[in-house]
């Protein structure tokens, strides 16, 4: 339960930063409701995954790494934001990050 907590939080912090990207610095005022709202739930959520017990470091780094790749990957697709090689191998090294930490974390237990 708690790894679909942090996946909900992953993906409604995601919908949320492409939808501050769609509202056009908030003149396209549809959007300011996605953006409020998929904080929000991103925030209860995540509060909710440490509150079941999973370490800060783990928890925030999975969530802050993961939410970067994917609106990497998704603002490439949606919007043509540039998405170069280097840009691609940083974000492998971030997956190679998480499961680092991931790993890290488990042998600590």
């Amino acid at each position: 339960m708690t790894w679909l907590l942090l996946v909900g939080a992953i993906a409604t912090e995601t919908v949320a930063t492409l939808s501050m990207k769609a509202s056009e610095g908030f003149t396209k005022k549809v959007w300011i409701a996605p953006v409020l709202i998929g904080y929000l739930v991103a925030f209860t959520l995540l509060g909710a995954v440490l509150a079941q017990g999973m370490s800060v470091g783990v928890a925030y780094g999975i969530w802050a790494a993961s939410g970067v790749a994917l609106t990497a990957v998704l603002g490439r697709l949606i919007f043509r934001d540039p998405l170069t090689w280097m840009m691609a191998a940083g974000i492998a090294l971030i997956i190679g990050g998480v499961l680092v930490v991931e790993l890290g974390a488990q042998g600590a237990h």
